[in-house]
């Protein structure tokens, strides 16, 4: 079984009903989706510096890891490769200290938008984003 480490960001803004959350729109191997900011840990490199580069690699934004929301792990099989992976992923709740909104260039996503928080069960997203809201109110979000 492969495994592979990955770090991500949960980043809102705004307050109950203009309540956004900062998601990149992933596009590979034929899937798609909006997804959190982050993505592969390189070997050696902390949990928390690669979510901070991945944020900036995805959207353009410079930001300050505030706190660990949680830790997930689910094992996924790909008919493809004939074979399982074990994802770990890592969550942590971000503030953006700097930057410009800015879509990645020759990586696997193709945009980046706020969206409303009321608008994420209709849009078309991974797992992952479901699962970093669940952990919304416990994050100090400005929801609360």
């Amino acid at each position: 079984m492969r495994m592979r480490v990955a770090a991500y960001a949960l980043i809102t803004r705004g307050e109950g009903d203009d309540a956004q959350i900062l998601l990149p729109h992933w596009r590979e191997g034929g899937m798609s989706g909006w997804t959190l900011p982050g993505g592969g840990v390189e070997p050696g490199e902390h949990p928390a510096d690669g979510a901070v580069r991945e944020v900036k690699e995805e959207t353009g934004y410079d930001v300050r890891l505030v706190s660990l929301l949680g830790v997930d792990s689910a094992v996924l099989s790909s008919a493809a490769r004939g074979d399982e992976l074990q994802a770990l992923r890592i969550l942590y709740r971000a503030e953006i200290i700097g930057g410009e909104l800015a879509v990645e260039v020759g990586g696997t996503t193709d945009d980046v938008a706020w969206h409303a928080l009321a608008d994420v069960p209709e849009l078309r997203h991974v797992h992952a984003v479901d699962w970093a809201l669940r952990h919304l109110g416990d994050a100090g979000s400005p929801l609360r």
